[in-house]
């Protein structure tokens, strides 16, 4: 188990397709994206803890490799009810029972089902079954034409 663990954390996330990421379908996707705010919870950047940071109890000391990093997963690794949770209890109690963790966004584009439940199969149905929470955020990507909506699936594209 420590060998696998040792290797799982080794792997690095997928790169963007940085030719994708460049069209002009992509950047105006990627402005939309936060305009309607998916951003909200699928941040873009986040700062890790400082190397020497004691965190899970203890079991883990950050170590300098990973302190301090700026990394991109798209996702605030947060719980959040967004009505499509399957009522198990995540660490926290009975109030997380139908929460779920914001999948990071970061090589998405490699992935042939969406969701914490695979149960979507687009890009577009990923968004569209988002509510709860997210109802505001669903109804602004509702709200947009056809093609500022395919913007916003070719930026998810280029992830």
């Amino acid at each position: 188990m420590d060998v696998f663990a040792a290797f799982m954390r080794s792997t690095k996330a997928v790169p963007r397709d940085t030719a994708l990421a460049a069209t002009s379908d992509a950047i105006a996707g990627s402005q939309l994206f936060d305009q309607v705010g998916c951003n909200i919870c699928h941040v873009r950047s986040i700062t890790t803890s400082t190397a020497g940071t004691v965190i899970n109890g203890g079991a883990f000391t950050v170590p300098a490799a990973l302190g301090n990093k700026i990394i991109h997963p798209f996702g605030d690794f947060l719980l959040h009810d967004i009505d499509t949770g399957d009522g198990i209890v995540q660490n926290g109690g009975q109030s997380t029972r139908n929460k779920v963790r914001t999948m990071p966004l970061w090589g998405a584009r490699t992935r042939d089902r969406h969701m914490h439940d695979g149960e979507s199969l687009t890009f577009t149905d990923s968004i569209l079954r988002h509510a709860g929470e997210a109802t505001g955020v669903t109804n602004n990507f509702r709200s947009l034409s056809a093609t500022q909506r395919n913007q916003i699936v070719v930026f998810l594209q280029s992830l």
